[in-house]
């Protein structure tokens, strides 16, 4: 089972960026295609964005698509969230997880390790 750990959250004001970072240890990470979702209050968790085991391919969810920037560093299995232009919106739990799937997927039933999530405050 492979530990993962999210950081980089934190209170902001909204067009501030942010970005977070998700360390994996416990197995080979770049045989993993990653993800990220976050969850708001009251609201089920989302799929945001996901990339391929090499860093080659991304997909994004429409909504955040130009804003958000999914990558990863294989050497340091760290994987990355780039958040710009924040809004009130995106005020949200945001968590990494690992895909057991050879190709992007995007529904949750997809991902199967989890971090424990960074909360992400963006003040307006």
């Amino acid at each position: 089972q492979v530990q993962l750990v999210e950081s980089g959250g934190g209170l902001v004001q909204a067009g501030d960026s942010l970005r977070l970072s998700c360390a994996a240890s416990g197995g080979t990470f770049s045989t993993y295609v990653m993800g990220w979702f976050r969850q708001a209050p009251g609201k089920e968790r989302e799929f945001l964005a996901t990339i391929d085991r090499i860093g080659s391919s991304t997909y994004y969810a429409g909504f955040v698509k130009g804003r958000f920037t999914i990558s990863r560093e294989n050497a340091k299995s760290t994987l990355y969230l780039q958040m710009n232009s924040l809004k009130a919106e995106d005020t949200a739990v945001y968590y990494c997880a690992t895909a057991r799937a050879a190709r992007l997927v995007s529904s949750l039933s997809d991902y199967y390790d989890w971090g424990q999530g960074t909360q992400v405050t963006v003040s307006s």
